[in-house]
Protein backbone atom coordinates (compact mmCIF):
# COMPACT_ATOMS: atom_id res chain seq x y z
CA UNK A 1 0.00 0.00 0.00
CA UNK A 2 1.47 3.24 -1.19
CA UNK A 3 1.10 6.52 1.23
CA UNK A 4 1.96 9.83 0.61
CA UNK A 5 3.26 12.79 2.99
CA UNK A 6 0.61 16.12 3.03
CA UNK A 7 2.04 18.93 4.13
CA UNK A 8 0.42 21.52 6.30
CA UNK A 9 -1.41 23.50 3.50
CA UNK A 10 -3.04 20.26 2.25
CA UNK A 11 -3.90 19.18 6.19
CA UNK A 12 -5.56 22.42 6.16
CA UNK A 13 -7.96 22.02 3.18
CA UNK A 14 -8.51 18.48 4.08
CA UNK A 15 -9.76 19.02 7.93
CA UNK A 16 -11.09 22.22 7.33
CA UNK A 17 -9.21 23.17 10.61
CA UNK A 18 -6.99 26.24 11.13
CA UNK A 19 -2.64 26.01 11.54
CA UNK A 20 -3.38 26.90 15.15
CA UNK A 21 -6.14 24.50 15.81
CA UNK A 22 -4.42 21.47 14.00
CA UNK A 23 -1.61 22.04 15.83
CA UNK A 24 -3.32 22.58 19.28
CA UNK A 25 -5.47 19.09 18.74
CA UNK A 26 -1.73 17.56 18.52
CA UNK A 27 -0.47 18.75 21.40
CA UNK A 28 -4.15 17.36 23.41
CA UNK A 29 -3.44 14.33 21.60
CA UNK A 30 -6.81 14.23 19.55
CA UNK A 31 -4.93 15.06 16.11
CA UNK A 32 -1.46 12.74 14.22
CA UNK A 33 1.50 13.71 14.71
CA UNK A 34 3.36 14.30 11.41
CA UNK A 35 6.82 13.48 10.65
CA UNK A 36 9.63 15.34 10.44
CA UNK A 37 11.34 15.59 6.34
CA UNK A 38 14.38 17.21 8.11
CA UNK A 39 15.34 21.16 9.26
CA UNK A 40 12.26 23.05 10.38
CA UNK A 41 10.11 20.82 7.41
CA UNK A 42 6.95 18.49 8.69
CA UNK A 43 4.42 15.95 6.70
CA UNK A 44 1.39 14.14 7.75
CA UNK A 45 0.87 10.63 6.15
CA UNK A 46 -1.96 10.37 4.16
CA UNK A 47 -3.41 7.63 6.08
CA UNK A 48 -3.23 9.59 9.68
CA UNK A 49 -5.12 12.14 8.04
CA UNK A 50 -7.56 10.54 6.17
CA UNK A 51 -8.12 7.86 9.72
CA UNK A 52 -8.50 11.18 11.51
CA UNK A 53 -11.56 12.64 9.31
CA UNK A 54 -12.85 9.17 9.06
CA UNK A 55 -13.41 8.91 12.64
CA UNK A 56 -14.80 12.56 13.21
CA UNK A 57 -17.11 11.63 10.48
CA UNK A 58 -18.36 8.68 12.54
CA UNK A 59 -18.39 9.90 15.83
CA UNK A 60 -20.62 12.87 14.57
CA UNK A 61 -23.11 10.43 12.94
CA UNK A 62 -23.12 8.88 16.69
CA UNK A 63 -23.95 12.11 18.04
CA UNK A 64 -26.84 12.21 15.42
CA UNK A 65 -25.24 15.33 13.41
CA UNK A 66 -25.02 13.85 10.06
Amino acid sequence: MSQSLLRLATVKARTGLSRSTIYRRMAEGCFPQPISLGGRSVAWVDGDVNAWIAAQIEAARVRGHR
